[in-house]
């Protein structure tokens, strides 16, 4: 059976098809091909087939494999011979997705695929080996079970085994096992002396009436229900702000005690326990928690000597940032993470990655580029979905995507799935396996309006807390952040959640006073904004606080203490720490030390006392560290690629239509442009300004601003200044050519024009 080939079909087509072509292939845009023939070789290259074939459904890609089977690479087959291969299944829209992707042309009774398809899809097309026509015909009748049972575990695919009985071929007097049997018969062929293949012929046979073997022609059912949208949002809400809440003590941690990065790269077992601890969280979690800080541009390694994790300058815009917009941030890098995290805490040996080390956060083992566009690719799917509608079961969804796509993911497809869906929930973009407003959002429109969308679904902050007799304080919900800034100078976090307890101390007291406050400004604090009585036991415990604090105060001397009561002073230079720390007396009630304040203080409060920071006014000043800091570099994004649009694909389609009239055009004797352009006359720029003057076309060849060699049929209308202005007059419109890109022209034979 004869066909067109691919280029003939091609040129065909009208120019609606090949913008369809160009954009859902857009690979074969880049550079823009000079005519048909070039594009056709683009099409059939075994790279290109093969992302074309990413974004084929299990069916399509099944009748494209059973094209494969009957050979349509090497010869044109008709539509009656493939749909006899699926029987009741109608393959026609199939065939139409084939052919818009040019996976597949020509006609019903011709249908050809390209000779690299076999190669980029399965070497072994439906799990049938190569073809044997000689066993056609073959009897299997004379099989004993044994030989039987060989063929049909073959026939299920794939159709190659591992066996020692390869090799040697015995006759079948002397065949003793059933492969030696088969292979004596001639119904199963030796590829080598460990490997035997059953034939497409005998696969078919023993299928019987499913030469294909079970094909699932429809896409398999989803499990959903629904929820209230607000319910949803409302979690994920919650999830954002313990995200936020997280990633805020993280940073605060290693501002002051940064990670080593390892040898090997990433977060060592010890620094990662020690983070899940401090953030009463699981180790996935932290896992995450430290992936994402990376990936946003708040932590970076200092690439010394003996380099760390350190908070970059962007963590201290991000900590005064409003909750929303902290979020947005995380939530924007999760998103653009071109990693798994997933991956943390398997060893190498079992995601066969090489070796059996186990893998760490921000190990380079957890690279993926194509993450993102997997991870975005599962959204979205839930995204489709209509408002609140959440799904039962991950799996579920894991199998609809392998069933609309098999061929993205690899080998952790379904896994991606379920690690998506986890993540998605801890970061607060999914809850209860639906997809948030505020994550709908993030997908279609951004980081900026996600952060809006995200303020509107959580509560309104409050400005009160209830303090109770226990001495902790309840904030009933998220509380303003001047009010939260103060009560977590004043407290500790005990536990979280939409309702957060915190835990007032004599340590956390201290905190507070050190920080400049004083008992009168938090007697005032709890009196204003707590509407529960506040108990004795509270004021007692700051009114004790203060009178030990800050009656010695210090300066920098390096550091002074002074203290109204020469007894205390006396007390202090009879303690051990005294002598560590340099101190000395200059008068009654005045100490000196070579150290730094912030050291004699630290030293003396370990040591059970309560000194106080003191300014050059005379007032208690703020000492604490704000953390180390280095300049970050950035948040890491993925690279897009950018997508044509409509009327740039409507030119390239021009291009291509002008470059095969160019291709159909004769010439005359041609002319080699001389790389002396620029120097004088040539026989080039003569035969370029006569045909301007005379008025005639000119075949043009050139090297256009990708590298791509192209011709062109061009009327030439000025020459000079190291330019060629003409009519090309496949477009009908003026084009410019540098000259220096021309590398021959000749005159188009019989135009007289």
């Amino acid at each position: 059976m004869s066909g067109t080939t691919l280029a003939e079909w091609l040129r065909a087509q009208d120019d609606s098809a090949l913008v369809a072509l160009l954009r859902a292939r857009p690979d074969l845009a880049t550079p823009p091909p000079a005519d048909t023939t070039v594009l056709a070789t683009r099409i059939g290259s075994r790279a290109s087939v093969a992302r074309a074939c990413e974004d084929l459904d299990t069916l399509t890609l099944t009748v494209l494999e059973a094209l494969l089977v009957l050979d349509a690479d090497l010869a044109p087959v008709g539509r009656s011979a493939v749909q006899a291969l699926f029987g009741r299944t109608d393959v026609g829209p199939a065939l139409d997705a084939l052919r818009a992707r040019a996976l597949l042309w020509g006609g019903d009774h011709a249908l050809s695929t390209p000779p690299a398809t076999r190669d980029a899809v399965n070497p072994f097309p439906c799990g049938l080996g190569r073809s044997v026509p000689r066993l056609a015909d073959a009897d299997l009748g004379a099989l004993d079970p044994d030989e039987l049972r060989v063929l049909q575990t073959l026939a299920a695919g794939p159709p190659v085994g591992q066996t020692k009985d390869a090799a040697h071929v015995v006759s079948l007097a002397n065949a003793r096992t059933p492969i030696q049997k088969l292979l004596a018969r001639g119904l199963l062929v030796r590829r080598d002396a460990q490997t035997v293949e059953l034939p497409r012929e005998i696969g078919l046979k023993v299928r019987g009436d499913q030469p294909l073997g079970a094909i699932r022609t429809t896409e398999p059912p989803l499990t959903t229900f629904r929820r209230a949208t607000s319910d949803v949002d409302h979690t994920g809400g919650g999830e954002a702000l313990e995200l936020s809440r997280h990633v805020e003590t993280l940073l605060r941690n290693w501002s002051e005690d940064p990670p080593p990065v390892l040898r090997s790269g990433g977060v060592g077992v010890r620094e990662l326990r020690k983070l899940a601890k401090d953030l009463d969280v699981d180790e996935r979690r932290a896992s995450l928690l430290v992936e994402l800080v990376v990936n946003a541009g708040l932590v970076a390694d200092t690439e010394g000597l003996e380099p760390e994790w350190v908070p970059t300058t962007q963590t201290d815009a991000w900590l005064v940032a409003a909750p929303e917009h902290r979020w947005a941030t995380l939530a924007q890098a999760w998103l653009d993470l071109p990693r798994l995290p997933g991956l943390i805490g398997q060893r190498g040996s079992q995601v066969q990655l090489g070796g059996d080390r186990l893998l760490n956060p921000l190990a380079p083992e957890l690279n993926r580029p194509a993450a993102p566009r997997d991870r975005r690719r599962i959204l979205e799917a839930l995204a489709a979905l209509e408002p609140g509608t959440a799904v039962t079961d991950p799996d579920e969804l894991a199998a609809v995507l392998a069933w609309r796509a098999p061929r993205r993911g690899g080998r952790l497809r379904d896994e991606l799935v379920r690690w998506t869906v986890e993540e998605g929930t801890r970061v607060g973009v999914l809850a209860h396996n639906a997809i948030t407003s505020q994550g709908r959002t993030l997908l279609t429109e951004g980081p900026g309006p996600a952060a809006k969308r995200l303020g509107d679904a959580l509560p309104a902050p409050v400005d009160h807390v209830l303090v109770q007799a226990d001495l902790t304080v309840v904030a009933p919900g998220r509380l303003d952040p001047e009010l939260a800034d103060e009560i977590a100078l004043v407290a500790d976090v005990e536990s979280a959640g939409s309702a957060t307890v915190y835990r007032v101390r004599e340590s956390s007291v201290r905190r507070a006073f050190d920080a400049g406050r004083s008992a009168a400004d938090l007697h005032e604090l709890f009196r204003a904004r707590s509407r529960t009585p506040v108990p004795q036991s509270l004021t007692y415990l700051i009114d004790d606080a203060a009178r030990k604090h800050g009656r010695l105060r210090g300066g920098a001397a390096g550091s002074f203490l002074r203290c109204d009561d020469p007894v205390l002073i006396a007390e202090v230079l009879a303690h051990a720490e005294a002598e560590r720390l340099g101190l000395r007396k200059i008068a009654p009630t005045v100490l000196v030390s070579p150290s730094p304040l912030v050291e004699v203080l630290d030293g003396l409060r370990a040591a059970g006392f309560a000194p106080a920071a003191e300014g050059p006014d005379g007032h208690v000043m703020d000492l604490r560290s704000g953390g180390r800091r280095i300049t970050g570099k950035g948040r890491r994004r993925p690279v897009q690629p950018t997508t044509p649009s409509d009327e740039q694909l409507d030119e390239l389609v021009r291009l291509v239509r002008a470059g095969d009239r160019a291709a159909t055009t004769t010439g005359g004797a041609r002319v080699s442009v001389p790389g002396h352009l620029g120097a004088g006359p040539s026989a080039t720029l003569e035969l370029l300004q006569r045909a301007a003057k005379e008025g005639r076309s000119v075949l043009v060849d050139f090297v256009d601003g990708h590298g791509t060699a192209a011709r062109r049929v061009i009327t030439p209308q000025f020459v000079g200044g190291g330019v060629l202005e003409g009519v090309d007059v496949s477009y009908g419109e003026v084009r410019r050519f540098p000259l220096h890109r021309i590398t021959s022209a000749a005159l188009v034979e019989g135009d007289n024009a």
